[in-house]
């Protein structure tokens, strides 16, 4: 599960405190709700399917998958699927291969969710192997899922436009300038990233 209420709240407490810019977008804009998802396949399997796509988009996708595979959907069944049926639920050719390569990672034991590694670079390149994983899903996944407190997702458009709009910059920030903004508000990044994402959804109060 991902971050609580109490250390969310505590997270931005602590940054207000250093940078007054998000002390007054806090102001602004209020604390940020809980983003939680269960550990393990299907939030991975989930995290492949939105991705390049609308929010919308995803949801329809696995709502056709989970009609398709049953709830959750589970690997074995997806391993059994004819490319034709898993195209009818939207998934590209490219996102089957990735699909596929997770299921197939998870069945035969290859990819132990249960057991990431506790330091978080370390968990990262675990995740990483696996095709169709890049940095942004896994630590997308490390902070709802797992609730590890210092993710940085730097490369979301999002998160980098809800940086820009909270520290009233010109351009919104590049992955490399919104990861070294970030340094002093570690280990509380998560907290950040997640209030960075309402800034770019929520209009000011």
């Amino acid at each position: 599960m991902g971050l609580t209420k109490r250390q969310i709240k505590t997270g931005l407490n602590r940054v207000a405190a250093l940078e007054p810019k998000v002390a007054t977008a806090l102001d602004a804009y209020g604390y940020p709700a809980t983003r939680n998802r269960e550990k393990g396949y299907a939030t991975l399997l989930r995290t492949i399917v939105g991705q390049q796509v609308s929010v919308a988009a995803a949801n329809s996708v696995w709502g056709k998958l989970e009609g398709l595979l049953g709830e959750g959907c589970e690997p074995a069944y997806l391993m059994e699927q004819e490319a034709d049926a898993l195209r009818a639920c939207g998934l590209s050719r490219q996102k089957q291969g990735y699909a596929r390569s997770l299921a197939e990672l998870v069945v035969s034991g290859e990819l132990l969710l249960e057991e990431l590694p506790t330091d978080d670079e370390e968990a990262i390149a675990y995740l990483v192997q696996v095709k169709g994983i890049g940095r942004w899903s896994a630590e997308v996944y490390l902070l709802f899922a797992e609730g590890r407190r210092d993710m940085w997702p730097a490369g979301d458009l999002a998160v980098q436009a809800g940086i820009g709009t909270m520290f009233g910059l010109a351009e919104r920030p590049s992955e490399k300038e919104t990861r070294a903004l970030s340094v002093e508000w570690s280990p509380y990044r998560g907290s950040m990233a997640l209030f960075a994402w309402h800034c770019y959804n929520t209009p000011a109060l």
